[in-house]
């Protein structure tokens, strides 16, 4: 079964972003619908859909925990043939939603089915669990990538993920004092959630617009 679709933005616009949540929230808690509400207002199309055990939650008002990431595999590439985008895709998410959409890129940009993939704040790691890297695939990485990471994220932070080995294709930009939804401290960072938003969509913009070249 096609998972349902959310959509935001223009229907006419010249690329895509389909994008699925991390692992304890649906696709319209309050960080993808803030990250969504930007994006859109830069003149990108949003997908955004849900894992089926997400799903589940919402009707049966369990709280049923994420299966392995890697079992998502196959409902992203159900989300994808759902969305039969007519333009240039970029695929990612949230959290989990980027890393699943992270195990499959290499597979469809060889096939030409997205041009790149964009994940806000990475799971490099589990909290406290610095030792349990996420980050095998990304060392050989061919999909052209943008990670967007908060500098205080405890999933990786800018001091970790420094020591990382990943692909040259992987661009990572960091939001100063940010968590794992991207937010500053605005009394340290002297930055609001909004603006660092605001600076995440206009460059994810200009970002796509270069993938199309």
């Amino acid at each position: 079964m096609n998972p349902p679709l959310l959509f935001d933005g223009p229907a006419d616009a010249q690329v895509t972003l389909l994008l699925a949540h991390g692992s304890g929230a649906p696709m319209d808690s309050p960080a993808m619908n803030a990250a969504t509400t930007a994006l859109a207002a830069e003149g990108l199309r949003v997908a955004r859909f849900e894992f089926g055990y997400m799903a589940a939650r919402r009707s049966d008002g369990g709280h049923r925990p994420p299966p392995r990431a890697e079992t998502l595999a196959p409902e992203f590439y159900a989300a994808i043939d759902a969305l039969k985008a007519q333009g240039p895709l970029v695929i990612g998410g949230k959290s989990m939603g980027g890393r699943v959409a992270s195990m499959i890129a290499d597979d469809l940009h060889a096939r030409g089915r997205v041009k790149g993939l964009l994940c806000l704040g990475y799971p490099f790691h589990p909290p406290a669990k610095p030792a349990q890297l996420r980050t095998a695939h990304l060392a050989t990485l061919r999909t052209p990538t943008l990670i967007y990471q908060g500098s205080r994220d405890p999933f990786g932070t800018r001091e970790e993920v420094a020591g990382y080995g990943l692909s040259a294709s992987i661009r990572i930009l960091w939001l100063e004092d940010g968590d794992h939804d991207l937010k500053p401290r605005k009394r340290i960072s002297g930055f609001t959630a909004a603006d660092h938003l605001a600076t995440m969509a206009v460059t994810v913009r200009r970002w796509t617009d270069a993938l199309e070249r």
